[in-house]
């Protein structure tokens, strides 16, 4: 019986195939490892984008708890009912403006911060050359009527005439005896340079001291303060220095008035309202004010 034989593959048939498989495979385990080495490195992209999210809420968190919470605590307890006041002093005041609107001064009268009475109150009267607050005779009249030492105050306003600024304040505000110092609000720069800011302010101060025959009040806030106005000159007036959510007074020079908050609460105002010590007692607050021999004319 015969025997078909079936035909030898070539040698290199065989090499072709096995080379082609081999490439293949190769091929198949580069894509293979490719989309690996891109997964891994997508997962490894995505670790990293999950430890910098984590990371900065964290820094954000402790930021906003430092910032907005743990420093200003005095304001977050005010505005759940709880404001604190600076330990270590007997007299409490406040400061308003229009922003307060219409006041009901006998419960101000009556009122207690904590557990002191309001014994003396600022009031805005002008701003700049020509801004009159709408509400200024009224409050100033008022305060006096209810037994509480007023004083009136100019806010400053840089790179406008001082001369015109001060006599503004003068056509506006006449004091009486027992009344306090007229008062400079000075919290901008106006980009004046710091010679040309000073030198403004003096100016202001200079008139002021003339027409009313009493050295004024200069308010400021802290870091202002240091700034610009932290200088033997404008040191030699009576100060009176914004610093909020603070425990004491981060000034080494003489003060006289510390406004401690923006955010406090006093019965008759509306809202928050600004407060404020005095450093002294209630002799030396008097001693403050002007005398009999340099009061001006009443309030019209």
């Amino acid at each position: 019986m015969s025997t078909t034989q079936r035909p030898k593959k070539s040698a290199s048939k065989v090499t072709t195939r096995k080379n082609g498989t081999v490439r293949k495979n190769r091929a198949t385990n580069t894509k293979r490892n490719s989309r690996k080495t891109r997964s891994s490195s997508k997962r490894f992209v995505l670790w990293k984008i999950a430890l910098w999210a984590i990371a900065i809420i964290l820094f954000l968190s402790v930021a906003f708890y430092f910032i907005f919470i743990d420093s200003h605590s005095f304001r977050w307890r005010a505005v759940y009912g709880e404001a604190k006041y600076p330990a270590g002093y007997e007299i409490h005041g406040i400061d308003i403006s229009r922003y307060q609107e219409t006041i009901d001064w006998e419960l101000v009268r009556n009122a207690q911060l904590d557990t002191f009475p309001v014994q003396f109150v600022f009031i805005k009267a002008t701003e700049g050359e020509e801004l009159v607050d709408s509400y200024f005779k009224q409050n100033f009249t008022k305060a006096k009527e209810n037994n509480i030492i007023r004083g009136a105050y100019h806010f400053f306003i840089p790179g406008v005439d001082p001369e015109k600024q001060a006599q503004s304040f003068i056509s506006q505000v006449q004091l009486q005896a027992g009344d306090l110092p007229p008062v400079l609000d000075v919290e901008k720069d106006g980009r004046l340079s710091k010679k040309e800011l000073r030198e403004a302010v003096k100016k202001w101060l200079d008139i002021i001291e003339k027409e009313y025959r009493v050295k004024p009040i200069i308010y400021t806030g802290h870091k202002f303060k240091m700034k610009y106005l932290n200088t033997p000159i404008f040191n030699n007036y009576p100060n009176w220095i914004a610093h909020y959510y603070i425990d004491s007074l981060e000034f080494n020079g003489n003060w006289s008035f510390w406004q401690h908050t923006d955010y406090g609460k006093v019965n008759g105002i509306n809202g928050p309202v600004d407060c404020n010590v005095f450093n002294g007692s209630i002799e030396e607050l008097m001693a403050l004010t002007i005398p009999d021999t340099t009061a001006t004319s009443d309030i019209q």
